[in-house]
């Protein structure tokens, strides 16, 4: 389908003829059953002369081409037309501007580069392309500071993420900053980290005004305003890892998009809960525009690992707006408040990509509150065309119950046709499945419902996307009552109306939560090596209608209380109350009690015990969470312990020696059968380690073996054990060579098949880095050898036709049915 190779059938007459509109590959052309003294071919301009003329009337020739003639010429002017623009007058080295460059910004200095060129083909317009990078800063008049970093090119494109730091592209920043305030215009990060309910870091473009001054004696104002486009919107996707696959993982939107782009810069990788680092010497690397992410050796993927990515994506449905209010007052000392303000909209009136006609916007009038989109019909009734995807209705029968208005697709001419779009819905919510049924295109096909359950996972509908607002003000104060006692508060009122066109469901718009945190903080005596303590207490309401901007609480929050990612929003409370004990930070304790409840049909208590001691070359961690849950219908609890000793060995030069042991067991039971539920696990790791300081050049060796078990009726029953073997080095301490290596094995072992799909796998990733750096840099280079496993996006192809000689293909009908189907091209 994608090959060069061309056969067709040419009359022999004339006896000098053009076969072809492009250039023919050398000594590929061959008559068969004509020998070569028959005939002469000029292979550049694709001519064929009869030497001898053959007793047909017509022959079949074969031959390979080039995808364009390559002696072809392009003439866009006449050279009499364009004569006179090359005329200049001589240039005078003389002048008061004499030497000042290309642009004279006075007492502004400003450093970059700016270029221009064209680029010119047989087959397309002359273009004239830019780059442009530049950096300027300096005073204007006399107390005035311009910053400014000014980057563009024409062929917009973001970074790519496979460094920990991102060099951006069409990127426009300035900065004026005088005595007091300072503004920021074009492409700016507005980050927000005071407020408990309200923290945030958002990519926008627009105008931020920040302002500083003394309003009290001893206080202090901050202020904040800022009014921009909102490049994005904020996602959490979470997804299982794959035993043996380290990438590339496709992201997906809110409402199940799989194509979309990824802000630069915005995301947060989470690996069971701890966060990792961007660049291809770290954890991960990421393909912004296609929204991809892939893992390095660094970090082995298999099918215990639990990922969570927080990002923001490129959303052009609706022109989105965004203004920002923050207000930071110091009154003294003791006391402080903050007032943050935040709103998100879209404009309903001004659509970008997504054009909704007057029935559509209709139907989501009518549709209300619709977070992931409402679905409308995308069955629309067409003519016949051999290059299209048509359907026909029909009504059929299964099992004595009548489907009516079934799509069916039709390859032959019919007047009754119609054209569909198909989106994804999710397995088991559609009645329709994608066949391969060899058309020019995706085609599909109807399944009938088994017991009244759907079979399919596709629908005959486009998702549409509302209009939505979301808004937030906080309030917040922090209040020294002594040296030794403070308090914090906090007040946050938010409205999320998911459909602004709709004025239905608008009840639960409003919502409201608040946080309150007593500290007191002392030692035993005035010794100068005393213990130390802390105690704690707080409490926490978040009202079922509150939102909030992003995630609220630790990435592990829900599955510490043995509850699922996802939940629906109900009413919660939660209860603090600890203490601590420490000397320093080499050697502390701390306990604390908390409570959960949720709605009314679940309340839960956790007990939080840590203690970390590190002495004469021994460190000593200990951690443990108990959680104990009830709900309406079970009851359980949650319980990770972790161990960690280890020993630095002094003939060893400091390296470290240790093991750790950790747990994670989730048992969460019927009330009615004290049968298990299908959400309960447990597992647990063994790990030894011995590995060097953290230096230029250290070197390590980790082992570490974990146990599965699911749960069976009312027991658990292990499944799989996994042994896994890494080794480390790295030398960077010499300049001019440098050298990495890292390697892990691993090796998972079934015992129960019947209950995982897994089979008995071994596993190999590693990676190996030279760097050199020779003769003040004049010779540089790397050497780089990986060796993993990952997985390769499946395409679908098809081909449309565009105007004669602009392709690459060309459609020829083998079964002269009349209708292009894929092997055809």
């Amino acid at each position: 389908m994608l090959s060069n190779l061309r056969t067709k059938k040419i009359a022999t007459q004339p006896a000098v003829q053009i076969i072809d509109t492009t250039s023919i590959v050398p000594n590929t052309f061959l008559i068969p059953g004509i020998g070569a003294e028959a005939y002469k071919i000029d292979e550049l301009n694709a001519q064929l002369t009869w030497l001898i003329t053959p007793p047909f009337d017509s022959v079949t020739v074969s031959y390979r081409a080039f995808p364009y003639k390559l002696n072809a010429s392009a003439q866009r002017l006449n050279y009499f037309d364009v004569m006179n623009n090359f005329v200049t007058k001589p240039i005078t080295f003389e002048g008061e501007g004499f030497g000042k460059g290309l642009f004279d910004f006075g007492n502004v200095n400003y450093n970059g580069s700016f270029g221009r060129g064209i680029s010119f083909g047989n087959n397309q317009d002359a273009v004239v392309n830019g780059v442009l990078n530049m950096q300027i800063n300096g005073m204007i008049g006399d107390s005035m500071m311009l910053s400014a970093a000014l980057t563009d090119n024409n062929i917009p494109v973001q970074a790519e993420g496979n460094t920990q730091q991102l060099n951006e592209f069409d990127q426009v920043w300035i900065q004026l900053k005088k005595k007091g305030w300072q503004l920021n215009l074009g492409d700016i990060d507005v980050r927000r980290n005071d407020a408990y309910f309200l923290s945030f870091f958002k990519r926008l473009q627009g105008a931020a005004f920040q302002t500083e001054n003394k309003v009290f004696k001893n206080g202090n104002n901050k202020a904040l305003i800022s009014g921009a486009i909102a490049k994005g919107k904020f996602n959490r996707y979470i997804f299982q890892g794959q035993e043996g696959n380290q990438g590339p993982y496709r992201l997906q939107g809110p409402n199940g998009e799989l194509f979309f782009i990824v802000l630069a810069g915005t995301e947060r990788v989470f690996i069971d809960g701890e966060l990792m680092q961007r660049g291809e010497d770290q954890d991960y690397v990421i393909n912004y525009n296609t929204a991809e992410i892939t893992f390095t050796p660094r970090r082995m993927i298999n099918k215990d690992r639990r990922i969570q990515v927080e990002f923001e994506y490129n959303d052009r449905n609706f022109l989105n707006s965004q203004f920002i209010i923050g207000e930071d007052l110091i009154v003294n000392k003791r006391l402080s408040f903050h007032i943050n303000g935040f709103s998100n909209a879209d404009s309903k009136n001004s659509s970008l990509t997504q054009q909704l006609d007057p029935q559509q916007k209709l139907f989501l009038a009518n549709a209300g509150d619709v977070p992931n989109g409402a679905l409308y019909p995308a069955i629309v009734q067409d003519t016949f065309a051999a290059n299209r995807i048509v359907y026909r209705k029909l009504d059929t029968v299964v099992n004595s119950v009548l489907y009516t208005n079934v799509l069916v697709y039709t390859p032959t001419a019919l007047t009754d046709v119609y054209s569909a779009v198909f989106t994804e819905v999710g397995q088991g919510n559609g009645d329709y499945v994608q066949v391969a049924a060899g058309a020019n295109g995706r085609t599909f096909q109807w399944v009938a419902p088994v017991n009244g359950v759907k079979q399919g996972r596709f629908e005959p509908v486009i998702r549409l996307i509302a209009p939505r607002t979301q808004q937030m003000a906080t309030f917040g104060t922090k209040y020294q009552l002594s040296s030794k006692l403070s308090m914090n508060s906090e007040v946050a009122i938010s409205r999320f109306d998911v459909n602004t066109l709709s004025s239905k469901d608008k009840e639960n718009d409003l919502g409201w939560a608040g946080r309150m945190v007593v500290t007191y903080t002392d030692k035993f005596s005035e010794k100068k090596n005393a213990l130390n303590y802390k105690i704690n207490a707080g409490y926490e309401y978040v009202q079922e209608k509150f939102r909030a901007l992003e995630r609220l609480r630790p990435v592990e929050f829900t599955r510490e209380w043995g509850l699922p990612i996802f939940l629906q929003q109900q009413e919660e409370r939660i209860t603090n109350t600890g203490f601590e004990l420490f000397r320093s930070r080499d050697n502390r304790m701390s306990y604390t009690l908390q409570t959960y409840q949720r709605g009314e049909n679940f309340k839960g208590t956790r007990h939080i015990a840590e203690h970390y001691v590190q002495q004469k070359g021994w460190t000593w961690n200990a951690r443990m969470n108990y959680s104990k849950i009830d709900s309406n219908t079970n009851d359980g609890f949650f319980l990770r312990p972790l161990v960690e000793l280890k020993k630095k060995m002094k003939f060893l030069k400091e390296a470290e020696l240790g093991g750790s042991y950790y747990l994670e067991h989730n048992e969460n039971r019927s009330k009615a059968t004290d049968s298990l539920a299908f959400t309960s696990f447990s597992w647990d790791t063994w790990t030894l380690f011995l590995r060097s300081p953290e230096n230029s050049n250290k070197w390590g060796l980790n082992f570490f073996t974990r146990r599965d078990q699911l749960p069976i009726a009312k027991a658990f029953e292990q499944v799989d054990r996994s042994f896994n073997y890494n080794a480390y080095l790295e030398l960077m301490s010499n300049e001019h060579h440098q050298f990495r290596f890292n390697a892990t094995l691993r090796e998972l072992k079934v015992y129960n098949s019947n209950l995982t799909n897994l089979k008995p796998e071994r596993t190999l990733l590693s990676r190996v880095e030279y760097f050199i750096n020779e003769w003040k840099g004049l010779v540089q280079g790397n050497i780089l050898y990986e060796v993993g496993s990952g997985q390769e996006q499946r395409r679908d192809y098809s081909f449309l036709e565009v105007p004669a000689g602009q392709g690459e293909y060309t459609w020829n009908d083998y079964n002269s049915d009349g209708i292009p189907q894929l092997n055809e091209f």
